[in-house]
């Protein structure tokens, strides 16, 4: 049973919930939930008696008012406030959806999961895993035939199991997790230089206990350590100079409260605990008209399929957002070191498991940033020569998932581009090789030490409003027109149109032999030669899944099938693999929600991209991997009459650089 479809709309009259602390008051539908809704959600939900000893709050996030009303809001009126509570019930073995109504004080609607169905993990139940693996006779038995004598430099490294249909019965309807091993030399060593491989323990997360210990055969761990830290290179460079990035009379932009501007655009910054950094509402001030562009675009949801097959492996398949949250895993950004320049910093709030509310202090970044040239011509037989240097505004958050780093920034770019980068750093996962043993599903980095290969895919959920709510999605593919009577000398090629028009025919892959891409346009809306007004989706780094169709987790991945897709817009479809991918018996989400293939054009569109890096290591990803960038670019392409670029100012009479001549 699910809540209601009414208990998820508007309601007509609708007053804003009182906040004691000024500071905290909601301007907007849209605010991020303050500390304030976190802890008056909290009380409703225990003097509601939904609280006790044996439940957990999986997560808690603002129940976004409807797309019309939020549209239509005027700065001083009122609106609703409420939130979507998860909560877990251990001793019952059971999972509820409640609707806090916070302007009412009270619990709108409660509802239970389906049988099976797991929220994600929770952050302090990785920690609960970790102690539960330690006081376990069984884990302390095994540490003892592998040799190993302290306990306590033993890493204990939780995974979420999903589900596999070869769960054997003793863990039918348990909540799970798979921990994995590595022993440190020392209490600060990098336990990832030396993994334990020939155990995997299952811990039963209602009981907090370990169910069983699979047992493979027990390899040497690797001979080196991997160290990192500051403390382990002790030999640094010592040529680099200084580089200062100043702005002496600030940054060129304003911000209040969570609303942005900047060269003309104009957005909201929302955080969520799955999806952490969200942007709404993006519009752009075109001579005075106000153009909206997109109305919602977040990162949805992730999934690090893992290449080995064996037994203890296979299984390594994480959805960090759906399974655990990006924005629980955020980082408190520190100045001189994540971000440069003149900052501004975004604060938001989170709940843990038992209900206490902390901040999560400099959680996203926002700051300008020079970016080369953004045009530039000479003309050699007048002498004539411009040049304009490119400025972009950065937002960006970064979560530390386990063993990696994931950053995520979107740009926004004076030619009217935005951008989405996600930068890919951290330590990877490794396994143990006996010696002289090679694998054919992973690179050896280390003596003995195996970095398996993997993929990191993601899906970005896009709600475009190009000029207006009703659009429509064109593929482009360029083609080579064959030599004929047409074609003469063989060197034409054309760009054909695809528009799409059901939701089957908008599942699609990119294709570089035929430089394809995307094109949203609003029908309604033509430019002065005639076009409908569009931005056009260029695809960046990509690649397929490299899983077979039939794999089980292609159950629950099932949206890694695809690059694209497009649906009818539903504020309730927000989850490329639907709300609760954790041990999905059949898996949800956009195959689906596509199989009523529903009109896409011409309406209110979701546009889902998914993109993905295959990482094949290399000795020089380890210990920590260099950044590795991907994303997308959402560019105008008819949206503006002509380069939308040109009245940024040339560069001062006395610009902020300097000459210099080496020797």
């Amino acid at each position: 049973m699910r809540i209601p479809t009414d208990i998820r709309q508007e309601t007509p009259d609708q007053v804003t919930a009182p906040h004691s602390d000024p500071s905290q008051i909601p301007t907007h539908p849209l605010d991020p939930l303050h500390a304030a809704d976190l802890e008056e959600t909290v009380r409703i939900l225990a003097r509601g008696k939904y609280l006790g000893d044996s439940v957990r709050i999986a997560s808690m996030n603002l129940i976004e008012s409807a797309k019309s009303l939020v549209e239509k809001h005027k700065p001083g009126a009122t609106f609703e406030r409420r939130v979507l509570a998860v909560l877990l019930d251990r001793s019952k073995r059971a999972s509820y959806e409640a609707v806090v109504d916070l302007v009412g004080k009270s619990v709108a609607s409660i509802s239970q999961l389906p049988s099976g169905v797991q929220p994600s993990v929770m952050l302090d139940g990785f920690s609960e895993c970790e102690q539960a693996v330690r006081r376990s006779p069984l884990f302390q038995e095994a540490l003892r035939e592998r040799g190993v004598k302290d306990a306590d430099l033993v890493m204990v490294d939780p995974w979420s199991a999903g589900m596999y249909g070869t769960e054997p019965p003793e863990e039918q309807g348990v909540r799970r997790l798979r921990a994995l091993c590595f022993v440190r030399s020392e209490a600060k060593d990098n336990g990832y230089a030396r993994p334990i491989d020939s155990m995997v323990i299952v811990v039963d997360l209602y009981k907090m206990e370990v169910v069983r210990i699979e047992e493979y055969e027990i390899a040497p761990p690797p001979p080196e350590p991997g160290n990192w830290a500051r403390e382990y290179i002790p030999n640094v460079r010592t040529d680099l100079k200084p580089v200062d990035i100043v702005q002496p009379e600030g940054p060129s932009l304003t911000v209040k409260g969570n609303q942005v501007e900047w060269q003309k655009w104009k957005f909201r910054v929302g955080f969520t605990s799955r999806e952490g950094l969200v942007l709404h509402t993006v519009s752009y001030d075109d001579d005075g008209v106000e153009r909206p562009i997109l109305y919602r675009a977040s990162i949805c949801e992730m999934v690090v399929p893992y290449g080995d097959p064996r037994e203890q492996y296979y299984r390594k398949s994480a959805f960090d957002i759906g399974e655990y949250g990006l924005g629980m895993l955020a980082n408190s950004l520190a100045l001189g070191c994540d971000c440069l320049g003149v900052i501004h910093y975004f604060d938001f709030p989170l709940v843990d498991s038992l209900g206490n509310v902390t901040p999560l202090k400099n959680a996203v970044c926002l700051h300008e940033e020079d970016f080369g040239i953004l045009w530039k011509h000479t003309d050699w037989r007048t002498g004539q020569s411009e040049v304009r240097r490119s400025r972009r505004l950065s937002v960006s958050f970064i979560a530390t998932v386990g063993n990696y780093e994931y950053g995520f920034y979107w740009y926004f770019y004076q030619d009217k581009s935005i951008q989405c980068e996600i930068k890919l750093t951290g330590i990877m996962n490794t396994t143990a090789l006996a010696p002289g043993e090679t694998s054919p599903y992973g690179v050896e980095i280390a003596p003995q030490l195996n970095a398996p290969f993997h993929q990191h895919i993601f899906a970005s959920r896009l709600v475009p409003s190009v000029d207006g709510p009703n659009n429509s999605v064109v593929e482009v593919n360029s083609l080579g027109v064959p030599t004929g009577e047409s074609n003469p000398h063989g060197n034409a090629f054309v760009a054909e149109e695809m528009l799409f028009t059901t939701e089957k025919e908008a599942q699609r892959r990119v294709n570089s032999a035929s430089a394809r891409f995307w094109r949203v346009v609003n029908p309604s809306k033509k430019t002065r030669l005639g076009r409908p007004v569009g931005y056009r989706l260029v695809p960046g780094e990509n690649c397929p899944p490299f899983a077979q169709p039939d794999a089980p987790i292609m159950r629950r991945a099932g949206f890694t099938a695809n690059h694209i897709w497009v649906t009818p817009y539903n504020p309730q479809e927000r989850f490329a693999a639907g709300d609760y991918p954790n041990q999905h018996p059949t898996g949800d989400g956009l195959p689906n929600w596509t199989k009523a293939n529903r009109k896409v054009d011409d309406t209110e569109i979701s546009l889902w991209y998914v993109f993905g890096h295959n990482h094949v290591p290399r000795p020089e990803d380890w210990p920590v991997m260099p950044a590795a960038m991907l994303g997308f670019q959402f560019r105008p392409d008819g949206f503006f009459d002509r380069n939308a670029a040109m009245d940024v100012p040339p560069p001062p009479a006395k610009p902020a650089c300097c000459h210099w001549r080496g020797r």
